[in-house]
């Protein structure tokens, strides 16, 4: 009976109130006087006993009763000598007081359909019930409506009872706007802890005084929600000092800094993913968690459109519950132009709360024309309209009101606060957009240029014509502009005659509409005619972008004098202007894709250009020699101007260039010097044919080899030396340049700071030795090497592409104990047997004899010629047939044999189940020490479709006593042939001293459709066992396998106390965090690690990596 209270106090959250009467609390927790004679009686009796199945049951149930008396020993109870004199009826009196207590505490009320809030909950519940003595402070951030406060009242709830006092302030924000309001709260949290006592608090400084008393002695738990000010924190929570140890203490907050990285845990409340979305939406729409079938594309919509935010969900919902699909696409239209009140409200609350007028405008110019643009750009862009840029994209990260992506340092914006933002300017004057400070929808834009009603309050205004035919709901401006420009660009290259009648039919504007807005600094003007003289154009731009410029040069009397930034891709110019101007200001020029510049610009009144873009100009054939000049020059971009010939010998000279692009201009003659620019951090030369290699001679000084002549026909030869390569390097593309081992040099030591190296796409056979010494090497790409036979003596790189290496069977490292932090895209590899501390796949025949031995496979000869459906994960589902084969995967060996019946000794089971779960508890064997596990499982086709993805089946061994869990999916497993025909998985656990006496342990094995479970068992392998007469006193199982699981596992830690092992990639979402098509069934997979799913993506040790891939070309 006590095993099973306490077995529903772990999996049913009950509270168990332990009362020792007449006996002493030490003689439970040691098992020792009366209990110890009660205990010794029970093992005589099986001990007479000779069924040995009995007395390993017996000797399981004697170890179950053991741990629960001493679980419940140290709970906390109440002892009658010590609480009340041994006074009975006293006694008695306590007791009903503590448990009043206890259910006096009141539960907050949540909203209904709490829909992936699980794996939110998880880690600050685990935090909660760590344990630890500490003064803990977690922190929930996000944006309003992302359910801050739902999480926080669940793990409130969970977790009240679990203190000795506890106190939910909300709306901490409103409230302390109030007069008293720091009073108020801090009454309430003084009655709260004080069991409803009333204490009267004339200021904040009487109260916190009172406060200090009331926690100093109780382990509390405090939720804090909404605060925005140091001041309510110090008005409330006082000195963290203060607090008893183990007290907790929860903050929900919008304001990403109101507390030191070092002094809090903090945690980003995430959006809902897609299905999630649909789900939550469709309960406030139709009753149910899908839409009906009709309204299903109506539905997407909105999920696009709210991107995750649970508010909006739940308010679109309802207001469309009910409603025809007429009103629904008009209520789309209206709340893409207009958005909800109620929504916009409560987002607004973050805008509302920067600091001053500055971050407020520097927010409304980021929401209407730069979400989704590269923050280096918009920093040089805004600083010149005399904003304080960086300062501020800082504070309006800290209010949850804009992010970064790590990827590519792009601005990035959740669509209602974009919409949030833009609605702010549309209401400067809602009916005349003419008088409103920024214009960024077209249909605004165009009527203004139109009718010539545009004012001086105009700041910034976008219109682009491509795309006024159209508008995708919910797609960012400026994700949807580059899809369609992309699109519309490769219509014009298929089908020219198209491109010719659109253009008869674009519309023209004429430039004295712009003649009264004298404040215009901002103006996109992509495919636009322009009719009429630039003399009263504005003369405050700042940026100044126009796709698809017409003319075929510049004119003289444009107004370009205060540019920062020129954008003038895909334009006609065939010169860049006429005449000369001094344009002293320019930092960013790009002009790719103008297909028809031949020349670029005299650069020396372009003086303090520091980005030059000049991509896939491809009748550009010479670059004015005056580029050496641009001291400040940081990018230069000439990809793909195949008929450039030559670059100025001067080029060498640009110090401070960071990155150069060449890959792509095959017409290059002559050699490139290099060695001077001392700042070169990225050069892509990648897709430049090699046709020979100039080696090292006497004529040549040391390490002067060539990467060779770079040409299109055999008489150019443009040569770039290995030693010409700057020391400075840190990213090298040298992708698809027909490289082979013999055309690198042996050594290349001074390139010591490389960290991203491409050779991806070269005839090469292996890693060329001169790289192998580049310690500090992190990505390496070798893509589509098909000739590729294997990769030793590697240096521990972060992240390894191999893909497509269809020769590649072995990949080993310079150090042998070196395991690989990360194996990216192994896809298609599909002769790779073996990365070393990783993965190894062998013949059993070869596998270690030991290993075998302790999975008692003794009569391998009858499996000989037996052949086994293998589905291969690490190499993107390959499926192939095999022999039977040996699996090595951290610390786990697995083997696949057909059939339900497999040779093994009689006995080998500790114990069984005809379903896919067995429990057990560890026996107290003394002398005897767990070395590992063995798990065998008997599995076949379900009737259902398969469905290979996420990896569908699972080996999960939960310690319950410890609170881990270690979850196994292999790489590649054993499929049975056919309906009807079984197949069994048998694995040892290197699991070491994870395991011990009294521990209960459950083994379960978890399959997703496709598959079904018939039986499992499990053996536990001691270390001094005696095996078919084979004795083995060796820790490791297999001693040329260093890996098990008892070792350092923190790299495997995935939250919560659970451990994921084998198959690498455990995730659901793409790079830019949706749903991929084939992860539809998220559900099963997160409950699979408890909420822990998105924990497991291990990308995050790749950001070092994003932002040296942040540039262009990779």
């Amino acid at each position: 009976e006590l095993v099973m209270i306490l077995e529903r106090r772990r999996t049913s959250k009950l509270v168990v109130l332990p009362v020792f009467y007449d006996i002493d609390l030490s003689q439970v927790r040691n098992q020792t006087g009366k209990i110890a004679k009660a205990l010794v009686g029970h093992e005589e009796k099986f001990e007479k006993g000779t069924n040995e199945r009995k007395k390993y049951e017996w000797m399981d149930k004697m170890s179950r009763w053991r741990a629960a008396l001493t679980e419940v020993a140290d709970l906390a109870g109440m002892v009658l000598p010590n609480q009340a004199d041994g006074h009975e009826s006293r006694f008695i009196q306590k007791i009903v007081k503590v448990i009043k207590d206890k259910l006096n505490r009141r539960v907050l009320s949540v909203a209904p359909h709490l829909i992936g809030i699980d794996s939110q909950t998880k880690n600050i519940d685990f935090w909660l019930r760590d344990g630890s003595d500490d003064v803990g402070i977690f922190a929930i951030c996000g944006i309003g409506g992302i359910g801050k406060t739902t999480i926080a009242k669940c793990v409130y709830n969970l977790n009240f009872g679990r203190f000795e006092g506890s106190s939910f302030l909300a709306n901490i924000r409103e409230i302390s706007k109030q007069d008293n309001g720091l009073v108020c709260l801090q009454r309430q949290l003084l009655s709260d802890v004080l069991k409803g006592k009333k204490e009267k608090i004339s200021n904040v400084d009487e109260g916190i005084v009172k406060i200090q008393d009331a926690i100093c002695c109780k382990r509390i738990l405090l939720v804090m929600d909404d605060v925005d000010q140091e001041d309510q924190l110090d008005a409330i929570l006082g000195i963290r000092g203060w607090l008893s140890p183990g007290s907790k203490i929860i903050i929900t907050t919008r304001k990403m800094q109101l507390l030191k990285p070092h002094q809090v845990h903090k945690m980003e409340v995430r959006k809902l993913d897609n299905n999630e979305s649909l789900q939550l939406f469709s309960l406030h729409a139709f009753g149910q968690d899908h839409p009906i079938d009709s309204y299903m594309e109506h539905s997407k919509r909105v999920v696009n459109r709210c991107e995750g935010l649970p508010l909006a969900l739940k308010v679109v919902g309802s207001f469309l519950s009910g409603k025809s699909l007429d009103v629904w696409e008009s209520a789309l239209e209206k709340l893409e132009v207009i958005p909800d009140n109620y929504i916009q409200e409560k987002l607004r609350i973050s805008y509302d709360s920067l600091q001053d007028d500055h971050d407020k405008n520097l927010f409304l110019h980021i929401a209407c024309f730069f979400v989704g643009e590269d923050k280096d750009f918009i920093v040089t862009v805004l600083d010149s309209c005399d904003f304080y840029t960086t300062v501020g994209i800082d504070n309006l990260i800290d209010r949850c009101l804009l992010t970064i992506d790590e990827y590519n340092k792009k601005l990035r914006m959740h669509q209602l606060i974009q919409d949030m933002g833009r609605e702010i300017v549309r209401l400067e004057s809602p009916n005349e957009p003419g008088k409103r400070s920024r214009l960024w929808r077209h249909k605004d834009s165009l009527s203004v240029l139109s009718e010539k009603t545009g004012t001086e309050t105009i700041e910034g205004l976008v219109l682009n014509t491509r795309m006024s035919t159209s508008t995708t709901f919910g797609v960012n401006d400026a994700n949807e502009s580059h899809l369609k420009v992309w699109c519309q660009h490769l219509v014009s290259l298929l089908h020219p005659e198209v491109t010719a009648i659109r253009n008869s039919n674009e519309v023209v504007l004429e430039t004295d509409a712009f003649a009264r807005m004298h404040k215009l600094r901002l103006l996109q003007l992509n495919y636009v005619r322009l009719a009429g003289c630039y003399k009263d154009f504005p003369k405050r731009l700042r940026w100044f972008c126009w796709h698809g410029f017409p003319l075929e040069s510049i004119p003289s009397n444009f107004p370009l004098e205060h540019l920062v930034a020129l954008d003038m891709q895909y334009s006609n110019l065939k010169n860049f202007w006429r005449g000369t101007k001094f344009l002293g200001l320019l930092k960013i020029l790009d002009l790719s894709h103008s297909h028809s510049l031949v020349r670029t610009p005299d650069f020396s009144v372009l003086p303090n250009v520091e980005r030059l873009i000049l991509e896939d100009c491809t009748s550009l054939i010479q670059v004015h020699e005056s580029i050496g000049n641009l001291y400040r020059l940081v990018v230069l971009n000439l990809k793909d101007c195949e008929n450039l010939r030559t670059l100025p010998k001067n080029i060498g000279m640009l110090k401070f260039l960071e990155t150069l692009v060449i890959s792509g201009c095959s017409n290059l003659d002559g050699p490139l010097e290099l060695r001077n620019m001392e700042s070169l951090k990225v050069l892509d030369a990648g897709g430049i044919a090699v046709n020979r290699l100039f080696s090292t001679t006497e004529e040549v000084k040391p390490w002067h080899a060539f990467v060779g002549s770079w040409v299109s026909k055999p008489r150019r030869s443009p040569e770039i030396s290995w030693a010409s390569l700057p020391c400075s390097l840190v990213c090298l593309s040298l992708r698809d340049c027909n490289l082979r081992d013999y055309d690198f040099p042996k050594d290349l030591s001074k390139l010591s700071l490389l960290q991203y190296l491409d050779l991806g796409y070269n005839p090469i056979c292996g890693l060329p030795d001169c790289f192998k010494g580049l310690n500090g090497l992190q990505f390496l790409d070798l893509g589509s090497c098909t000739k590729l036979q294997s990769l030793v003596g590697l240096p521990r790189v972060e992240y390894l592409k191999v893909t497509w290496c269809t020769s590649l069977e072995n990949i080993t490292y310079r150090t042998p104990l070196i395991q690989p932090e990360w194996i990216g895209f192994i896809e298609s590899c599909i002769k790779l047997v073996e990365v070393q501390n990783w993965f190894k796949l062998e013949p059993i025949g070869k596998v270690d004899t030991e290993m075998i031995n302790t999975l008692g496979l003794f009569n391998l000869q009858s499996m000989a010629n037996v052949e086994v459906n293998f589905l291969d994960y690490n190499f993107k589902y390959i499926e192939k047939k095999l022999p039977i084969q040996g699996l090595y995967e951290d610390g786990i060996f697995s083997t696949f044999v057909p059939g339900g019946e497999v040779p093994l000794p009689a006995g080998w089971f500790n114990k069984k189940s005809s379903g896919s779960s067995v429990s057990f508890t560890v026996p107290s064997l003394h002398n005897l020490r767990i070395r590992g596990l063995n798990v065998c499982c008997v599995y076949a086709l379900s009737n259902n479709q398969h469905v290979w993805w996420p990896p569908p089946l699972f080996t999960k061994v939960s310690n319950k006593t410890k609170g881990v869990k270690w979850i196994y999916g292999p790489g590649c497993f054993g499929i049975p042939e056919d309906h009807g025909k079984d197949m069994m998985w048998l694995s040892h656990w290197n699991i070491g001293n994870k395991l011990e006496g009294g521990d209960e342990v459950n083994v379960s094995i978890v399959v997703d459709v496709g598959f079904q479970v018939k039986e499992c068992g499990f053996k536990l392998v001691y270390e001094q066992e005696q095996i078919i007469g084979r004795h083995t006193q060796d820790n490791n199982v297999c001693s040329s396998w260093p890996y098990d699981i008892a070792g350092d596992s923190s790299k495997y830690k995935v939250g919560g106390g659970i451990y994921s092992y084998g198959y690498r990639s455990h995730r659901c979402r793409n790079n830019e965090g949706a749903l991929d098509d084939d992860c539809t069934r998220t559900e099963w997979y997160n409950n699979l690690f408890e909420g822990f799913v998105e924990a497991i993506d291990k990308e995050a040790r790749l950001q070092e990596l994003r932002r040296l891939m942040s540039h262009k070309f990779f």
